[in-house]
């Protein structure tokens, strides 16, 4: 196994010298003063399991099973429905009612589940009850019913409401090229049968980069992308009223100088597929966001990011800058729409090294606390176990350190939604209700520097912080006790500590949740 230098460096070293500087201004808390301005989803926080996990196919290769990281010409298109060894490995389909996947997805409830993903462009469902055959023409891998009720099965025993997109591929097109709804309806039926139901879903995965699922027409546009939405909205609407359209499910905008084009793929803006004839229209404005491509992908220039630089302002308020994009996209096309990041993770393509380590727990909680204050109301990360990005190892199922912050954000953070105000350099803070807790305020505090930040707190608390011996560790520790799974993979009791009104040291390189009760807020209310 290859040892990545750039990436395993010590942590504090990494970070030091940089905007990480020490910040001796003391942060007055003042609970009952902050106003409430807006709320979120009661499954703000959401997931992807990608429809490759569900079928079983070609998914990033990890980088503990590589010798070296691909030459960067083998990376000659974003299409996962090619063979490449260096870049993908073939994965079994998943076992969504393993006991110790379950444990921790329920903890994470309540959540939407989104199956998805590029696989789903063009997947087969073979709707009978044989093992899965070859694809047909005009189609890529095959969704079986044993396979789907898995999903539908996953979804009950943990709380989950399903989102998903439907194969646009070649096999479903009429003689004019436009979109039938052959493979959905039978999805959609199936789903029916077995007492479940389509929450939500996207016409197709990222249609912003229409060919990158295979079997797709090489000359698609935007007025393809009008006359599809229109037959799908007139297919969900006689037959699956109830569920909500989300659409466009754009990717790679909204970052200055950044493009998925620079990965050699084919883009659609979504000004152009908004503005086309006959206007596209959903119930939900939907985007997935990445803030780099892996090292898998790019090695250098403003679509990657490295470890170093994982806990500058400018890499985690990139979020912001693509959500503003994409606000505005919304406000032009779909005035007052509720706008969803149905897909995001730390990077494209998998995600790097250290998006398995403590030092993407920052990156993760900024994204969901900012973007609660700016109106988004779901948040799907991707995804659920699959790849380095993911919330739990693909192998063994053991909790990464993003489950850990994805945990804690489960437990504490409510859906109302308050100025905190802006902190200070390196400091983030967010607040929140407190869940299941009336009166009861949560603050959320990201300390990304590598001093400790001092405190004001009006009253005594709750104290849950988040540290780690190197910003680069898989262990993760909660109050300065490591979290892990216990005998028969139970899950460890979050544990407060109880402090005192007046000043409060958080450490360097944490992250806290300090829950307040009865702080007699009553703004906005």
């Amino acid at each position: 196994m290859i040892i990545f230098a750039s990436f395993c460096m010590n942590a504090c070293k990494e970070t030091g010298g940089k905007s990480n500087t020490a910040n001796n201004k003391v942060l007055k808390i003042d609970p009952a003063s902050m106003k409430r301005i807006g709320s979120v989803d009661e499954r703000y926080q959401s997931y992807n399991v990608e429809m490759v996990e569900v079928v079983g196919g070609d998914f990033w290769k990890p980088y503990k099973t590589m010798d070296s990281l691909p030459p960067l010409e083998a990376v000659s298109t974003y299409d996962v429905s090619q063979k490449n060894e260096q870049l993908y490995r073939k994965l079994a389909p998943i076992n969504l009612a393993d006991k110790r996947l379950l444990t921790l997805a329920k903890a994470l409830a309540p959540a939407y589940v989104r199956v998805s993903g590029t696989w789903a462009n063009a997947v087969y469902f073979q709707d009978n009850d044989a093992p899965p055959a070859k694809a047909p023409a005009g189609f890529v891998n095959v969704l079986t019913r044993s396979q789907w009720k898995g999903v539908l099965d996953f979804l009950k025993a943990t709380g989950g409401k399903l989102v998903t997109s439907f194969a646009v591929s070649n096999g479903v097109r009429d003689a004019q090229g436009v979109w039938t709804p052959k493979e959905a309806q039978k999805i959609a039926a199936y789903t029916r049968s077995q007492g479940g139901e389509i929450a939500a879903a996207e016409l197709f995965n990222e249609p912003t980069m229409p060919t990158a699922g295979g079997e797709m027409n090489k000359n698609y546009d935007a007025v393809n992308f009008a006359k599809d939405v229109a037959a799908f909205n007139a297919w969900a609407k006689k037959e699956v009223p109830n569920m909500l359209t989300l659409g466009p499910g754009s990717v790679g905008e909204g970052i200055p100088g950044v493009s998925f084009s620079m990965l050699g793929v084919k883009v659609l803006t979504t000004d152009a597929m908004l503005s086309a004839e006959p206007k596209p229209v959903f119930d939900v404005f939907s985007y997935h966001y990445y803030g780099a491509a892996s090292v898998r992908m790019i090695r250098s220039g403003p679509f990657s990011i490295k470890a170093e630089n994982a806990l500058d302002s400018a890499w985690l308020q990139r979020t912001d800058t693509a959500a503003d994009f994409y606000l505005s996209m919304r406000d032009k096309y779909l005035p007052g729409k509720p706008v969803w990041i149905t897909e995001t993770g730390q990077a494209a393509g998998g995600g790097d090294p250290f998006a398995a380590t403590y030092l993407d727990c920052f990156r993760y909680l900024y994204q969901m606390g900012s973007l609660a204050k700016k109106g988004l109301k779901v948040i799907m990360h991707n995804t659920l176990a699959a790849s380095e990005y993911s919330l739990i190892d693909q192998d063994t199922h053991l909790p990464k350190p993003d489950y850990w912050a994805a945990l804690l954000w489960a437990k504490l953070m409510g859906t109302e939604v308050y100025d905190a105000g802006k902190g200070g350099p390196g400091v983030y803070l967010f607040a929140h209700n407190t869940k299941g807790r009336p009166g009861s305020m949560t603050l959320l505090i990201i300390n990304t520097n590598k001093a400790g930040a001092p405190v004001q707190i009006p009253s005594d608390g709750d104290q849950y912080t988040l540290t780690a011996q190197n910003l680069q560790d898989s262990t993760v520790m909660l109050n300065g006790q490591k979290l892990q799974l216990g005998s028969n993979d139970a899950l460890p009791e979050i544990k407060a500590k109880a402090i005192k009104a007046g000043d409060l040291q958080l450490p360097a390189f944490s992250i806290s949740f300090i829950t307040f009760k009865n702080t007699g807020n009553t703004n906005g209310r």
